[in-house]
């Protein structure tokens, strides 16, 4: 596809705002697991 703008290609046709919704969805579950798992190495290290 050939954009003119930039405004036009994150408007993406009228789908901008799922296209976009999905990558920022799809990269804060990311980042949920990534500090999840983080958080449960850092409990797992600790002795009681």
């Amino acid at each position: 596809m050939n954009w003119g703008s930039a405004g036009e290609f994150f408007a993406m046709g009228g789908k901008g705002l799922y296209v976009w919704g999905s990558y920022a969805v799809t990269f804060l579950c990311i980042a949920i697991e990534l500090a999840s798992l983080n958080l449960r190495r850092r409990a797992a290290g600790k002795k009681p």
